[in-house]
């Protein structure tokens, strides 16, 4: 029992002195150690690349989407918008979530030469399935329309993206878009 009161005195002590309290939480900590925005992400690198896949994949702190390209990496505008819009026809394309978004590439899914598709979606509303992704809840196919592709992401709601793009496999490209599960 002595040895108990000792114990508990000391812990006592050491709160009081302020050397057993943990430091304050920093604002600038993010989930995952991420430091990611989710302001729209651009780039405007020329290509003759063309799309030729889309797919989807989960992490530990993020969904992830991949745009293959068959060439050299495209130029690219990722951004939160309220509507997935097609463009040429200006129809609205409706995606599941809280918030949306909008994935250009200057990139188009057919053949610059002979206007043959490069890449066709069997379900346009369905890109990919992401039924119990954290934070995807649809990829929908907005169209290829005079040398840009457009997709629409949902997400559960705005929270923070990174995009880059990778080179390979072989002579081709990949566009990621990786959208946390939290701030």
């Amino acid at each position: 029992m002595k040895k108990l009161s000792i114990w508990l005195t000391a812990i006592l002590m050491a709160v009081g002195l302020g050397l057993l309290v943990p430091g304050p939480a920093s604002a600038t900590t993010s989930y995952c150690g991420l430091g990611w925005g989710s302001l729209a992400k651009t780039s405007e690198n020329p290509t003759t690349a063309s799309v030729t896949n889309i797919r989807t994949g989960q992490h530990y702190c993020f969904d992830r989407m991949v745009v293959d390209l068959n060439g050299p990496a495209a130029g690219y505008t990722v951004r939160y918008v309220p509507r997935i819009v097609q463009d040429g026809s200006g129809f609205t394309v409706p995606v599941r979530g809280g918030a949306r978004l909008q994935v250009t590439l200057t990139a188009p899914a057919y053949d610059n030469n002979s206007g043959r598709p490069t890449y066709e979606p069997r379900n346009q509303a369905e890109l990919a399935n992401v039924a119990g992704y954290q934070t995807f809840r649809q990829v929908a196919w907005a169209g290829s329309f005079e040398g840009y592709t457009n997709v629409g992401l949902g997400v559960r709601a705005r929270l923070p993206f990174r995009v880059f793009t990778l080179d390979g496999p072989g002579a081709g490209s990949r566009l990621v878009i990786d959208v946390a599960h939290f701030w």
